[in-house]
């Protein structure tokens, strides 16, 4: 082509739009307007009403004097206005930040003061927590009160109810569409395990992006039916939120998770997908047998995505028995969630139950969103992949559309993560045959014992094949001799509380699987701390033992 020419080929509104996920919802009330889009108890809502509700709500917003930037909060367990605040806050032009609800008072206050929150929107349950964050950090917020009359949680608390606020807005609010794809649409903070949160900023490209790369990546057909068993404070729902409304499908919220409460809605309402963290499969495995009979007569897989430590092999193998379809994904708060997958391959059909579900542990490959995803050795070189390589550890980098803009207010640790034109995950991870991942260790998990490098993900992987474990954690611990030492923490099943195995007789079962060096010297039984999401807290571990 000629330079002249191509020149003229200019950029049109008839030949480009700004990519933002609330383009979906749009498309949702057109063309899929009667078909179910929210289930909350016995409450269900069309697609064209969730549509309406969330331009009344964009439209409230605005009347409010919400601009092109602002911070709308919220701070809500997964219920029906959450879902409309992810589209109404977007199309108000404003940035939604979703608040951990298992945060403590000091956080919450640091967050709403450090993300410049204009306006809360907070369930009546978690509202007085809220308002002594406010005074207690001197703010000037408005707050709009989200009563729940089908749990009858309710308070008198905030400037104003949620339905009145939104009954100011108008159904046909003619919002409109982001003028450039790089405007923020999110604000997620880091669970801030070391020091203060991080505030991690997402844009609408990013968002659209991450939704269509997960209806390949899962191979989700149209109108699915999702539990929404991921918080939606974290990464945004791992981006489904805009996902299901891509495909016309269905959101049956969950307010509180049990196994008694997935079991039923996977039974009364025929779910298909759901997501969550190791620790929830862990919990359906050794939910009770008279709440696992409920879905007996299942004739299809419910397929199960699940982030987080890598799951051990015999939780899968349970799953698989279930009949769940596990998929192991891969990603961080800074990546809007997952953007690796472990994609099945028909080759690994004849392998037994154990090595499918070994492989089925692996954080896989680059979903189809993403341009680049390597592992990258101490001086900076990316370790190419080779059979030759599979043993030599490397942090995994990320560069694409879905990798954050950067952290609020924190250019120092933006410049940090982004360092040489990629994201820095502090994940180690090992190449595995087909250029698959498998993740090793946090950075900040390994344990150095002797000089040499522990896997604490290898070692958990051992102890959950114990008959005992319900769920293991393994750290560093100081020692005069090796420097570092494998410490466990371990969480029974409830029929061996009464009877924990000795110390000797764990060491004894790692034996059997592991080198000496890696064997825990230490063992306490405890019941674990876990996040909202199911993530083991380890540096609470760490620091109980120092």
């Amino acid at each position: 082509m000629s330079h002249i020419h191509y020149q003229e080929l200019d950029k049109t509104p008839a030949n480009h739009i700004a990519l933002s996920p609330i383009s979906f919802i749009k498309r949702a009330a057109t063309y899929f307007s009667d078909m179910t889009s929210v289930i909350y108890h016995k409450q269900k809502f069309t697609w064209k009403q969730t549509y309406q509700r969330s331009c009344q709500l964009a439209h409230a917003l605005h009347k409010q004097g919400i601009k092109i930037g602002d911070t709308v909060s919220a701070l809500s367990p997964n219920t029906p206005a959450l879902i409309e605040a992810h589209y109404g806050v977007a199309m108000a032009g404003a940035v939604l930040n979703t608040i951990n609800m298992r945060l403590d008072n000091n956080t919450i206050g640091y967050i709403l003061q450090h993300s410049d929150c204009k306006l809360l929107l907070v369930d009546a349950q978690f509202i007085e927590m809220a308002t002594n964050a406010i005074e207690q950090n001197n703010l000037s917020i408005t707050v709009i009160r989200i009563d729940d009359l089908h749990e009858n949680i309710s308070s008198h608390l905030g400037d104003m109810e949620y339905e009145t606020f939104i009954a100011q807005g108008e159904s046909d609010y003619l919002w409109q569409m982001p003028e450039d794809e790089w405007q923020a649409i999110a604000l997620n903070y880091t669970s801030g395990t070391s020091g203060k949160p991080k505030g991690v900023v997402y844009h609408h490209r990013g968002s659209y992006l991450m939704s269509m790369g997960s209806v390949a990546a899962w191979q989700m057909p149209m109108h699915p039916k999702y539990l929404y068993t991921v918080p939606l404070f974290h990464c945004n729902g791992w981006g489904y939120i805009w996902t299901i409304a891509l495909l016309g499908g269905t959101f049956v919220c969950v307010r509180n998770i049990s196994t008694e409460l997935i079991f039923n809605h996977i039974a009364q309402h025929k779910i298909t997908h759901f997501g969550g963290a190791p620790i929830i499969l862990g919990m359906l495995v050794n939910a009770d047998e008279n709440e696992k009979i409920k879905i007996k007569h299942l004739d299809y897989q419910v397929k199960v995505m699940t982030a987080g430590a890598p799951p051990p092999a015999p939780i899968l193998a349970s799953m698989a028995a279930m009949n769940f379809q596990v998929m192991q994904v891969y990603g961080l708060t800074e990546t809007y969630g997952h953007i690796s997958h472990c994609l099945w391959r028909q080759k690994w059909d004849k392998l037994t139950t154990n090595e499918q579900a070994e492989i089925q542990s692996w954080q896989g490959m680059s979903f189809p969103m993403n341009e680049e995803i390597g592992l990258m050795d101490k001086n900076g070189n990316l370790i190419p992949y080779s059979p030759s390589q599979q043993e030599q550890n490397g942090e995994i980098v990320i560069r694409g559309n879905t990798v954050m803009k950067g952290y609020y207010k924190n250019k120092k640790a933006t410049q940090e993560a982004f360092n040489g034109g990629w994201f820095h995950s502090e994940d180690i991870a090992v190449w595995q045959e087909d250029s698959y991942l498998k993740v090793k260790d946090r950075l900040k998990d390994i344990i150095i014992s002797g000089g040499e490098n522990i896997s604490s993900v290898e070692v958990e992987g051992i102890l959950y094949k114990h008959p005992a474990v319900a769920y293991a954690a393994v750290v560093a611990q100081e020692d005069d001799k090796w420097g570092e030492i494998p410490a466990a923490f371990i969480e029974l099943k409830k029929n061996f509380e009464n009877a924990p195995p000795s110390l000797q007789e764990i060491q004894d079962f790692c034996r059997q699987h592991l080198s000496s060096f890696k064997i825990p010297k230490a063992v306490k039984f405890e019941e674990l701390p876990k996040t909202a999401t199911g993530k083991i807290q380890k540096f609470k571990l760490r620091s109980s033992i120092k």
